[in-house]
């Protein structure tokens, strides 16, 4: 299997968080670079994931799909009534 294309990296980071991240390659026995490979990814997902949910929401207001403000502070007071009122649509 072809190993794939690299790139480094390099950054400052705060003393304490490097020690943050030396302490967890100790405890998973894997190396800084897999740690920070991992935490970058995952920051990365986190985002595209962010940046699509946006797009959809806006896309929901474009489109006219939401719903008011009062309609939705009326069920929210309704909550803790005898008798809740459904989910606002």
């Amino acid at each position: 299997m072809p190993k794939a294309e690299t790139r480094v990296l390099t950054t400052h980071v705060p003393e304490a968080l490097a020690e943050k991240v030396d302490q967890w390659a100790g405890r998973l026995d894997r190396s800084r670079g897999w740690i920070l490979k991992q935490a970058l990814s995952s920051w990365i997902a986190q985002e595209e994931e962010r940046d699509r949910l946006t797009r959809e929401a806006l896309a929901d207001v474009d489109a006219g799909r939401v719903i008011g403000h009062q309609a939705v502070q009326t069920w929210a007071e309704s909550l803790s009534t005898d008798e809740p009122l459904p989910l606002p649509r």
